[in-house]
């Protein structure tokens, strides 16, 4: 199962990542076979619907190497994937435990800097330190932000996937939300976006 030409060029993805993300890609195929994962309708466009819809982000984060946080991580995208492709580290939150113990697997096959938080995010009350939050096809927005406000009074910024309800949702979180935000369109959704928020401060409802 080898990655496309076009993604390595697109993203600059070394050859040793390459190898861990083509590796990832067969454990997560055979993985499929006995729990949900992924859309089982995806898997024979999984570089594109998933690889790719995980490499997307990399542009969008900030400088530096300070720890990820991927919420919802379910089968490691995009968090594990961004742990591959970059080499920061990246924590996991799953509370599923089977896919919890996918997670750890596909760290330990990958080499991924990488670690699994087999919890519910609304456990989370002291983050630790974060530059970034992610989330994908977790939560809507009004309670992603709840879900993301320990790491958001870090002053993490949140990179959200989103799809075609991103700005009804944005009119629902801004009734108790004072956000910053900016959306990125997505290269593999053509209704979808990637939502940078870069503030996001209670405020009273509307």
């Amino acid at each position: 199962m080898g990655m496309p030409d076009a993604l390595v060029t697109r993203y600059n993805v070394s050859r040793e990542s390459q190898a861990a993300i083509e590796a990832y890609a067969l454990l997560l195929v055979k993985w499929q076979e006995r729990i949900n994962l992924i859309g089982p309708s995806t898997i024979d466009d999984i570089w594109s619907r998933h690889i790719e819809d995980a490499l997307q982000i990399v542009p969008y984060l900030p400088p530096g190497n300070a720890p990820i946080a991927d919420l919802g991580s379910g089968a490691g995208i995009p968090g594990l994937i961004l742990a591959i492709s970059t080499g920061r580290l990246v924590r996991l939150y799953e509370s599923n435990g089977k896919k919890a113990a996918f997670l750890r697997e596909a760290i330990r096959l990958a080499k991924a800097p990488a670690e699994v938080h087999q919890i519910r995010i609304e456990g989370i009350d002291h983050a630790p330190p974060t530059a970034v939050v992610i989330a994908r096809a977790f939560a809507p927005l009004p309670l992603l932000l709840s879900l993301s406000e320990p790491f958001f009074q870090q002053k993490a910024i949140g990179l959200f996937h989103k799809g075609q309800d991103v700005d009804a949702e944005l009119t629902e979180a801004t009734k108790y939300w004072k956000l910053s935000f900016v959306k990125h369109p997505s290269v593999v959704d053509s209704k979808g976006v990637i939502l940078e928020v870069t503030e996001a401060q209670r405020v009273d409802p509307k």
